[in-house]
């Protein structure tokens, strides 16, 4: 910073702060000033910029736009580590090189932003005994592509130095478990040399941008992904933090898989163009996020109209592909202000459904999505991180509110959102052809665990599909598997090649399986209170069996997991939710839908696992009593409402609605044999059959 003539570190809307390492200086206002244990605040009130020394701890500088000036409060620890971490360099630099076996507190915040988290083994825990650390790393993957070469890569990686297993995520990315700190640099520096990447994957920045995982080759779908990629790249933090530290400054040797398909030089420019209206930050590292990046994480997902697989409402920012009857690209349908995490008795952190912001035309969405971007950076809440996810900014303001400060950066009105059919819940399983003359395979991967335990061999099996035939795969919105480019001759042998590997079909699971997720929760998530991935694959099965007993076999519930309230799975969504409270107990929410468009309601605050059974009894019962035709569950819930679910519930007696089998039911003989014709044609029995049609048409 020696020669600078001010400060230039951007903080807020403008220059105010700047951070060196101990024992370097910057010159401003004709004064040298010494970096020692605190920030250089500049101070500009018309006449020519001050600097001043601040005491170490949390500082932040607000802007005031309208007269230019700034003053110093108090800033979150967080919000002082990234303006201290020069662009994401500091203490981790230092830190990952010496001999300890894990970084410090300080570390981790600015380790969050290369794609990794810190974690222990609480189950390896032992009195006296130091903490079993290692490290979770997640891959940047935009739209969910994964290139077989980079999954054989991967495959091998948690092998040699993870714990055998890979987990797909919610956000249409892998994550590998178990990697000491000794092996972060060769594992990270494999990856991007391979031509994969980690950075942006964590952190207060764009996570991975999701996208609805169907590789069809329609335009609608082909939109999709492109839009995605190029999103996913302005978005990403342009700091040399990466190369540096797990590279020590080198180029990677492959460019990131993505990147061959959108035009980077385009790329620059967009992130470059300043419309004058304080969106980009002159002479700045970050163009975009500037020296403390976003105040927390931001969540961007894309699709087309009516696919819902990637909860549309749970992002930050939502785009939706607009295309003409010739299937040209017109614009995007555009909400904002969606957001999942909450705290246990913190009224003020909530789960939120996202906005319609409003209609943007092709030419004009990456301006738009900047314009987001920086009213999130400069607005956001930075003081109280629990609520500074943008959600909070969007309710505080209202949509209206919030789409004129957009405007103010976007420098134009927002057109009104277009109308769009109605959404529907897709998770593309079983075999699709893609429109190229290939297939693709959905692949139902429970709670995204890729393993081999006993008789599932599912992470073998992968491995021989990858390294006999020559597919790519994708991950989906929903923790699973989509296997495409299959050439039809093909088709047999990925299907024998799963069936001999114990790898069940999607068909062979009961479909509420199929639809639920969970996160990792235990042992590694140092956030989870209780049980999630291990533990629910037993309560799906449990509901499962006590909708059977109550005459409800065939009801389709999506239902979801997690072991703490900051909703990775996205439990707020689904039609039951089980959110953990406490060791085996969880907070039963009801009335999400299946379409993913409204939040569900918290029914009961504390159900140990064990009462899962009796508080779910009398609800269905009153289900199944008070349905509409063809109402599905979470809709009734909604309807219906909490006070009067309770009430039917205190008046419920346990077991008063049950399946009544019926000895005989008079048929004649041309009926019987339709549904015995029938039941043949879908290689089912007469009785599943009538079961079937019961269920979906009374």
């Amino acid at each position: 910073m020696e020669g600078s003539a001010t400060v230039a570190a951007f903080v807020g809307a403008g220059a105010g702060v700047g951070a060196a390492r101990t024992g370097e200086s910057l010159v401003c206002a004709g004064k040298k000033w010494r970096r020692g244990t605190g920030l250089y605040v500049a101070q500009a009130s018309g006449g020519a910029p001050k600097v001043r020394m601040v005491a170490t701890g949390p500082q932040r500088t607000s802007v005031d736009k309208e007269v230019g000036t700034e003053a110093v409060t108090k800033l979150g620890k967080v919000e002082a580590l990234k303006l201290e971490s020069h662009h994401l360099r500091y203490p981790l630099v230092d830190e990952m090189s010496n001999e300890e076996v894990f970084i410090t507190e300080n570390a981790m915040q600015v380790m969050k932003f290369h794609g990794s988290y810190q974690q222990d083994n609480r189950e390896l825990r032992r009195p006296g005994q130091p903490k079993h650390w290692q490290f979770m790393l997640r891959l940047k993957m935009p739209a969910g592509e994964f290139p077989r070469q980079m999954y054989q890569m991967l495959d091998d990686l948690s092998d040699d130095y993870g714990n055998h297993t890979l987990r797909a995520t919610t956000r249409c990315a892998f994550q590998m478990h178990g990697v000491l700190k000794g092996n972060m640099k060769t594992v990270l520096g494999k990856i991007m040399n391979a031509g994969g990447s980690t950075m942006g994957a964590c952190g207060d920045i764009s996570r991975n941008v999701v996208a609805t995982p169907a590789p069809f080759a329609t335009a609608p779908y082909t939109y999709v992904r492109e839009y995605a990629k190029y999103i996913a790249e302005i978005l990403a933090p342009q700091t040399g933090a990466f190369a540096e530290i797990w590279l020590d400054g080198e180029k990677a040797a492959s460019v990131e898989y993505w990147k061959k398909d959108i035009d980077m030089n385009e790329v620059q420019k967009i992130i470059k163009k300043d419309n004058k209206r304080g969106v980009v930050i002159k002479n700045n590292e970050e163009p975009i996020y500037g020296d403390r990046y976003l105040p927390r994480k931001f969540k961007v997902g894309i699709t087309v109209p009516g696919d819902n697989s990637i909860d549309i409402y749970t992002q930050d920012i939502g785009l939706v592909v607009i295309c003409n009857a010739a299937g040209e690209l017109q614009g995007f349908n555009v909400t904002v202000g969606g957001g999942m995490g909450r705290t246990h008795g913190k009224e003020n952190t909530f789960a939120r459904t996202g906005d319609h912001l409003g209609f943007v035309r092709k030419d004009k969405v990456f301006d738009l999505i900047k314009a987001i971007v920086a009213t999130q950076r400069d607005h956001g809440n930075r003081e109280h991180r629990p609520n500074a996810r943008m959600k909070y900014l969007v309710d505080k303001l209202g949509i209206d509110e919030f789409r004129k400060l957009v405007e103010s950066y976007y420098g134009a009105s927002i057109s009104r959102w277009r109308s769009l059919p109605t959404w529907k819940y897709e998770d593309f399983m079983g075999w699709h052809e893609q429109g190229d003359g290939k297939w693709f395979m959905g692949l139902f991967v429970e709670n995204g665990r890729i393993k081999n335990e006993g008789s599932f061999q599912l992470k073998r099996a992968l491995r021989y599909l990858m390294d006999e035939l020559d597919i790519n795969m994708v991950v989906s919105p929903n923790q699973n598997i989509i296997l495409k480019d299959i050439e039809q001759k093909h088709k047999g042998m990925v299907v024998q090649v799963l069936k001999d590997h114990g790898v069940p079909m999607p068909d062979e699971y009961s479909r509420n399986r199929v639809t639920a997720m969970a996160c990792p929760a235990f042992p590694l998530c140092g956030l989870a209170v209780t049980e999630a991935e291990r533990h629910f694959p037993s309560v799906v099965d449990r509901v499962d069996n006590l909708l059977d007993k109550m005459g409800l076999k065939r009801t389709n519930i999506i239902m979801r997991m997690t072991g703490c309230p900051n909703g990775c799975v996205r439990p707020y969504m689904a039609e039951i939710g089980f959110v953990g409270s406490g060791p085996l107990m969880y907070q039963l929410w009801l009335g999400g839908t299946p379409g993913a468009t409204q939040l569900a309601f918290p029914y009961m605050e504390k159900v140990k696992d064990a009462a899962i059974e009796s508080v779910l009894e009398p609800v269905f019962a009153c289900f199944a009593q008070n349905r509409k035709r063809n109402e599905p569950f979470g809709t009734f819930c909604a309807r219906y409402g909490k006070e009067a679910l309770e009430a039917f519930a205190a008046s419920y007696t346990p077991g008063a609605i049950s399946k009544r089998v019926l000895k005989k039911v008079a048929m004649d003989e041309e009926t019987h044999a339709k549904l015995v014709k029938a039941a043949e044609t879908r290689k089912t029995t007469v009785k599943a059959l009538l079961d079937d049609l019961i269920t979906s048409n009374l």
